[in-house]
């Protein structure tokens, strides 16, 4: 397990965390901001990293954190509605106390490979969640990064999480831009309207860039072709597979794909990792 934090907080133990804030992003989404009692966070982490939410007796499930490393106090969730344990967390009400563990898998390489590089970032649906904890890291740290691009789309424009961020914080920092759009013309929405594999190639960015992309796997199929069709090369895309993990720690083997366990080689990879991955990925 690839943690690379400084910390020694042993993962397989629970931090007890309470719900300090929950706002409602969507229909089926909400953001959980949680702390730890007596520190705040509940542990280091850098961004990509994913954490295990638990609710006894209800069960535990792998969530990718969401807010940014340089958020010392407290550490955010964006989670769907999509199961057992994910219902019974859009019950609970602030001040409720869970469990968490981690930081597991390692993290996207903002301290080397995208240190001094222009970034783009490619999105969709709740895809977005593990994305915004390297977007909000490297606005952080901005003179450490070039020009920032965001390309991020849902089915609707009720579907778009973080909206503040989309609206209003990113689009005004430095060398920003941001790229918003939907799966179908609505009434009210007066902006793009179309898939997003089909609205990078209209973008049709340069491609001195490097990539980070997550979101549903048709998607980032799709937008892989796309860029490969602009001139981008595999090793300068990377993603995330974080919703392949279980356990966290390698020992239960339902991330397993190929010679790879994605909660200890991954959750992020390079594209070039990926080509090498049997099909069933």
């Amino acid at each position: 397990m690839a943690c690379g934090c400084d910390n020694h907080i042993d993962p397989l133990i629970p931090e007890i965390a309470v719900i300090k804030d929950i706002r409602i992003d969507t229909r089926d989404v909400s953001t959980f901001r949680v702390e730890n009692p007596k520190s705040g966070r509940c542990f280091d982490f850098k961004p990509g990293q994913c954490a295990m939410i638990s609710i006894p007796p209800i069960g535990e499930a792998i969530f990718s954190i969401t807010s940014s490393p340089t958020e010392k106090n407290f550490m955010e969730f964006s989670i769907k509605r999509c199961g057992l344990v994910t219902d019974y967390l859009h019950e609970l009400e602030i001040e409720s106390e869970i469990g968490i563990r981690g930081p597991y898998g390692n993290n996207f390489p903002v301290n080397d490979e995208l240190k001094g590089k222009d970034i783009l970032f490619i999105a969709g649906g709740i895809g977005l969640a593990p994305l915004r904890s390297v977007i909000n890291y490297t606005m952080d740290n901005r003179a450490d990064y070039g020009k920032i691009d965001i390309v991020y789309g849902a089915r609707t424009s009720k579907d778009l999480v973080h909206r503040k961020d989309i609206f209003e914080n990113w689009p005004t920092k430095k060398d920003t831009k941001v790229y918003l759009t939907v799966d179908r013309e609505e009434k009210d929405w007066d902006g793009h309207v179309g898939f997003v594999p089909n609205y990078i190639k209209e973008l049709n960015f340069d491609t001195n860039k490097v990539v980070l992309v997550c979101g549903p796997p048709i998607m980032i199929k799709y937008v892989l072709q796309g860029l490969e069709e602009l001139g981008f090369k595999k090793e300068q895309v990377y993603t995330t597979l974080e919703l392949k993990m279980k356990c966290g720690i390698g020992k239960c083997g339902r991330c397993n794909i190929g010679d790879k366990y994605v909660c200890k080689d991954g959750p992020v990879f390079r594209c070039d990792e990926i080509q090498k991955l049997p099909d069933e990925y």
